[in-house]
């Protein structure tokens, strides 16, 4: 079954930035419940990915001067938010053409993720491949 809202980008992540993951991850899983899907590293830190069963929540431990990491600040808090699109490419380019700020990681190269700012602010956020955000068992891509 194909609608025209099977393409619409989504909002299906975020991600913390955490100083104690395994602390970070316990909680979510103790107090809500959460199901964890995946812990990884994955270039400059470590991510527990934990879902609600309709959200990817990302706890993210970077290691010392990442560049992405440092992106949102020194403190904990989001880092950023994920919007699930069926074309990055073509998005990549509308967030260019609005005045968005492309983020290159240098501990990610040829990741399929995109990171960018908005113009106006806001912090950090992510486009993806459809359903690259996990949110139901399973492990993440």
């Amino acid at each position: 079954m194909s609608s025209e809202t099977d393409s619409k980008p989504q909002i299906t992540h975020i991600a913390l930035k955490v100083s104690d993951i395994s602390r970070a991850a316990a909680f979510y899983r103790d107090v809500f419940g959460f199901q964890q899907t995946d812990l990884r590293r994955d270039g400059d830190h470590v991510s527990c990915h934990l879902t609600d069963g309709t959200m990817d929540l990302a706890l993210v431990e970077f290691d010392p001067g990442s560049v992405i990491g440092d992106a949102s600040g020194e403190d904990t808090g989001i880092h950023h938010f994920g919007i699930d699109v069926d074309d990055t490419a073509k998005f990549a380019e509308a967030i260019k053409q609005a005045g968005g700020e492309l983020m290159d990681d240098p501990s990610r190269p040829g990741a399929r993720t995109i990171k960018f700012r908005v113009p106006g602010g806001g912090g950090i956020a992510e486009i993806a491949p459809k359903n690259w955000h996990q949110r139901v068992g399973g492990a993440s891509k």
